[in-house]
């Protein structure tokens, strides 16, 4: 049996400053600090391995996410700069309201191709490094990892066999702090999405 445990990083500054994330590098609030401990205990009940593996976007939100897991079970973290959540390229940092204002949604006929604002990535170039990144997971039996709310989707994507050319018309909600566990195992090899950004293990309210 194969599992993996991946967690979108819990609140961060970017957040409750209502500004564009992307590769904007803001770390957790106080609240999104109270939540990735929530998280640590969590997982620290879900997985009886005394040494998963512990991969994380190497930007601050998940990677201080990641460290508070770590410290929770034990064991060191890894990072992955793959794991990163889309480039919104000029938009980084500005306030939400700006990109709204701005973003141009892809048609139909590119939707893996279009940058919806200057300097952004397209999906196809975000698809395909997340795709990379879980095809080079180490092999372990419980593997943990700490990314974003967007990248979720592409994580899941890439477990349940989507192709990446089918990934224009994909996206599945995540919550800051939640946790989505697949796995695979049983006579059948099946790929299985356990729960997805389950958050009903942490605190309801900022203070």
């Amino acid at each position: 049996m194969q599992n993996i445990f991946v967690v979108t990083h819990a609140q961060s500054e970017h957040h409750v400053e209502r500004r564009v994330g992307g590769w904007y590098d803001t770390g957790l609030t106080k609240f999104g600090v109270a939540q990735a401990e929530a998280t640590a205990s969590r997982l620290r009940q879900l997985i009886s391995d005394p040494n998963p593996a512990l991969i994380s976007s190497d930007l601050k939100r998940a990677s201080e996410t990641a460290s508070i897991i770590g410290d929770e079970l034990g064991v060191p973290v890894s990072l992955d700069a793959g794991l990163r959540e889309n480039s919104y390229g000029e938009a980084e940092g500005r306030p939400q309201t700006w990109l709204d204002q701005r973003i141009v949604a892809a048609p139909d006929h590119n939707r893996l191709d279009h940058i919806v604002v200057k300097g952004a990535e397209s999906k196809r170039t975000f698809v395909d490094r997340i795709y990379n990144s879980m095809a080079n997971l180490p092999e372990t039996t419980n593997t943990i990892i700490v990314t974003h709310g967007y990248a979720l989707t592409f994580v899941i994507s890439y477990w349940i066999g989507l192709p990446l050319e089918h990934a224009g018309y994909v996206n599945f909600s995540a919550s800051p702090a939640g946790i989505t566990h697949l796995a695979q195992g049983g006579f059948f090899q099946n790929k299985v999405v356990h729960f997805m950004s389950d958050t009903s293990h942490l605190p309801q309210t900022s203070n």
